[in-house]
């Protein structure tokens, strides 16, 4: 793994009702940046095109892949692909390859998190889950074609195969189990509820979901050929906002209700999740997720204004509320 923040990141405090509010002044108002729709537009139009049709035998497979995909996501990972290639290149279009791939891979691991043998949740992106709308055989089955065309989408990717095989191998290796987005899932079943220890849960949030999203803002460097001193910064701000927003995802957890996040708030205390609050306090978790994010976007001071879009995608996934 990356290297671990400072040791004042790990300071206990556990007062889930400490008083709230004095990190984020503008957490309320705090919104999507006004590119991010425009991007979101291009996604969705390559999502379509990537996906099988949903009349393309067997339909029934096709039609519950399409219909996570198009749930509602923000599109988040494949947005920081593209505006991590914006920094050294105006033509994004090869960086949407692996976007679309690390988009694909999210939604397979958001079917299969949402099974009965695993969360065990009803509700997704404010909709019945996948297996709820078209079984468990059939959602199993999704999540497994939605990896599957991942891999086929990066092997389009029109880039030099040099490229597409570092992108192929830093994707594959994001999603797997040696601190991995897979491996990370692991360690957090087997979790809960027992006591963990701060690095553990670190280990959990840095694998099970800034791995995916550092691999996504990766990619996109990769693709636009940025030399490797600036992949490896990139990587490091990609591992460290990550982080960031796993923590922020377990603090809306707590303070937002089902219907802002679109999902059934209250699991991780229902399941005794490891989670920041639930080790370090709300108050502490707040202040854990601003220095990440501030280490984080110390990594893009180099490229300055090259660097705008990136660094707004970053503040807001730290502030938003849902």
């Amino acid at each position: 793994m990356e290297s671990s923040p400072p040791n004042h990141l790990i300071r206990k405090a556990t007062n889930l009702d400490a008083p709230l509010g004095i990190f984020f002044p503008t957490q309320s108002t705090m919104k999507l940046p006004s590119f991010f729709e425009d991007d979101l537009q291009a996604v969705d139009a390559a999502l379509q095109r990537l996906l099988p049709a949903e009349d393309t035998p067997p339909a029934s497979i096709h039609k519950a892949m399409r219909y996570s995909v198009f749930a509602g996501g923000k599109r988040v990972r494949p947005i920081l692909c593209l505006e991590a290639a914006r920094i050294f290149t105006s033509d994004v279009s090869a960086a949407m390859y692996p976007g679309c791939a690390v988009e694909f891979i999210h939604t397979y691991s958001l079917i299969h998190d949402d099974l009965p043998a695993l969360d065990n949740d009803d509700l997704r992106r404010g909709k019945p889950t996948c297996h709820k709308q078209f079984g468990e055989a059939a959602a199993i089955l999704a999540g497994d074609a939605l990896l599957t065309l991942a891999f086929e989408t990066i092997g389009a990717a029109p880039v030099d195969a040099e490229r597409r095989v570092k992108v192929l191998t830093e994707i594959s290796k994001s999603a797997g189990t040696v601190n991995g987005m897979v491996g990370g899932q692991v360690a957090d079943i087997e979790a809960e509820g027992k006591g963990v220890e701060p690095a553990m849960l670190e280990y959990i949030h840095r694998s099970k979901t800034a791995a995916l999203i550092r691999a996504s803002i990766t990619a996109g460097a990769l693709c636009a050929g940025a030399p490797p001193e600036d992949v490896s910064r990139l990587r490091r701000f990609g591992e460290t906002i990550g982080w960031a927003f796993q923590v922020t995802d377990d603090i809306l957890d707590v303070e937002e209700s089902s219907a802002a996040l679109g999902k059934t708030a209250g699991k991780d205390i229902a399941q005794q999740k490891a989670t920041y609050p639930s080790v370090f306090g709300l108050q502490r978790s707040h202040e854990i997720a601003n220095e990440l994010s501030a280490k984080a976007i110390a990594e893009l001071e180099t490229y300055g204004d090259r660097a705008a879009r990136l660094r707004e995608i970053a503040e807001f996934l730290v502030h938003r509320r849902a």
